[in-house]
């Protein structure tokens, strides 16, 4: 399962507008004595490629804190992963 969270716009070094669409992705992990959820990133740039990095972390506050990261920056699906080895 997905959500979209945001979507942002910018222009690059050369000018061109680029738009860029925001997806936390949502995995079901079940084991005998647990069941949680198990949170990544999906962005998509109109047009464009798109990256994602599922399965980053189980809890809510640290995908919210690095969804934010990704969006008020305007990370792009090329400098995804780059962004989440860092933040990890």
């Amino acid at each position: 399962m997905e959500m979209k969270i945001a979507t942002r716009q910018c222009r690059d070094q050369r000018g061109k507008t680029r738009k860029f669409h925001y997806f936390l992705t949502v995995d079901q992990e079940q084991t005998p004595r647990l069941f949680c959820e198990n949170y990544g990133v999906r962005i998509a740039e109109e047009g464009g490629s798109e990256h994602t990095v599922p399965a980053i972390t189980t809890s809510a506050i640290r995908i919210d804190e690095l969804m934010t990261l990704l969006v008020d920056n305007v990370v792009g699906p090329a400098g995804l992963a780059d962004v989440v080895a860092d933040w990890l």
